[in-house]
C-alpha cells in the first residue's frame, strides 16, 4: 500500500481552498449585518436550515449573502465526507489520514451544528467565537491531510530545528490562534445583524482610534467589560507577534531545511500585513473591506504556521508499505 493518489491529494488541497473562503465569506457576512440574514434569533428550523422558512431565499441581499455562506458550508462538508469515505476505504494503512479525515467530517458536523446554535441564540459572541476556533482547526486538519497524502515526504525523516525550536512553534501557533479566537469575540461584541445594533457598539470601539495606546494608557484594564475584551485581543496579538518574530528570527539562523525558512519568511511577511491591518482597522474605525482582510490574512498566518510545525514531524508510512527510499532532508 503505496501514497494516496494524486486525486485524494488534489481534493484534500481543494477542500483546504474551499475551507479558507468559507472563513473568509463567514466574515462577509458579519460585517454586512447578514447573521441573521435567513430569520431573526429564535425562528427554530424556519431559520436553520431553511431561510425565511422557504428551501431558497428570496432576493434580500443579507439573506442571499447568509444563504451562500450555508452553501459553500455545505460543499464543504461534502469534500470532508468524501475524503473521510476515500481515506476509510483506499487507504486504511495510513493511520495518520483516516483519523485526521474522520475528525474533520466529524467536526464539520459539529461546525454546522453549531453555526444553528449561533443563529438560534442570537449572534452571541462566545458562540460566533467558538464558531471561528472550529473553523481554525478544520483548516489545520485539511492542511494535515494534504501534506500526509504527498509521497515525497512520506516516510521522510524531518529536519532537526535544533533544541525547543518544536515548542517555539507550537507556542508561535497557540498565541496566533488565541489571537483569533479573542478577535472573533471581540467582534460578536459588535452586534452586526441583530436587531440591537448601533454603529458604535461593541468593544471594536472601547479604545477609540488609539494603538498601541488605549483611552491614553498602555493596557487599562478594568475600565470596562469591553475594554477588558478589546485588550485581551491586544495582549495576544503582543505575545503572539513577539513569538512569532523570535521563530522567524530563529528558523532563518538554523535553516533547518529549504520548506521551513520558505514557511518562516512567508509567516513573517503575513505577521507584518497583518499587524499593519489591525492598526488600520482601530485607527480608521469601521470599514468592511478592512475588517474582512483581517481575518483573511490572520488565517493565512494561522495556515502558514501549521504548515511549518507539520514540516517538523515524520509522516509514517502506510502500514505494510516497503520501507522508504532515503530523500535529502531538504525535500522533507
Amino acid at each position: 500500500m503505496g501514497a494516496p493518489s494524486p486525486g485524494f491529494r488534489r481534493l484534500a488541497f481543494w477542500t483546504g481552498v474551499a475551507t479558507f473562503f468559507l472563513i473568509v465569506l463567514g466574515g462577509i457576512v458579519r460585517v454586512s449585518d447578514s447573521g441573521l440574514g435567513c430569520g431573526p434569533a429564535g425562528s427554530g428550523f424556519s431559520g436553520w436550515p431553511l431561510c425565511e422558512g422557504d428551501v431558497l431565499p428570496g432576493l434580500d441581499l443579507n439573506a442571499v449573502v447568509e444563504y451562500s455562506h450555508r452553501t459553500l458550508a455545505g460543499i464543504v462538508g461534502l469534500m470532508m465526507f468524501a475524503l473521510a469515505v476515500l481515506a476509510f476505504r483506499r487507504y486504511r494503512g495510513s493511520i495518520g489520514i483516516v483519523r485526521a479525515s474522520i475528525a474533520a467530517a466529524a467536526l464539520v458536523v459539529l461546525q454546522g451544528l453549531l453555526g444553528a446554535v449561533v443563529v438560534e441564540e442570537n449572534l452571541d459572541e462566545a458562540l460566533v467565537a467558538t464558531h471561528l476556533l472550529l473553523a481554525m482547526l478544520l483548516l489545520a486538519l485539511v492542511i494535515y491531510i494534504w501534506r500526509s497524502s504527498r509521497p515525497d515526504v512520506i516516510g521522510a525523516e524531518p529536519p532537526d530545528g535544533g533544541p525547543r525550536f518544536k515548542g517555539l512553534a507550537l507556542s508561535s501557533a497557540g498565541l496566533v490562534l488565541g489571537t483569533i479566537v479573542a478577535g472573533g469575540y471581540m467582534a460578536g461584541t459588535q452586534n452586526y445583524g441583530r436587531a440591537d445594533y448601533q454603529l458604535g457598539d461593541g468593544a471594536h470601539h472601547a479604545c477609540g482610534r488609539e494603538f498601541p495606546t488605549c483611552n491614553d494608557a498602555f493596557l487599562p484594564f478594568g475600565e470596562s467589560r469591553l475594554v477588558d475584551i478589546h485588550l485581551t485581543h491586544r495582549v495576544f496579538v503582543y505575545l503572539a507577534t513577539i513569538a512569532v518574530i523570535w521563530l522567524v528570527v530563529t528558523a532563518l539562523r538554523r535553516r533547518p531545511n529549504a520548506r521551513v525558512v520558505t514557511l518562516a519568511h512567508a509567516a513573517g511577511g503575513i505577521l507584518l500585513v497583518q499587524l499593519v491591518l489591525g492598526a488600520l482597522n482601530v485607527w480608521l474605525e469601521e470599514y468592511e473591506v478592512l475588517i474582512v482582510a483581517h481575518l483573511a490574512v490572520g488565517t493565512l498566518l494561522w495556515a502558514a504556521l501549521v504548515g511549518l510545525i507539520l514540516n517538523l514531524y515524520k509522516v509514517p508510512s502506510p502500514v505494510g508499505a516497503s520501507p522508504p527510499v532515503e530523500r535529502d532532508s531538504v525535500t522533507a
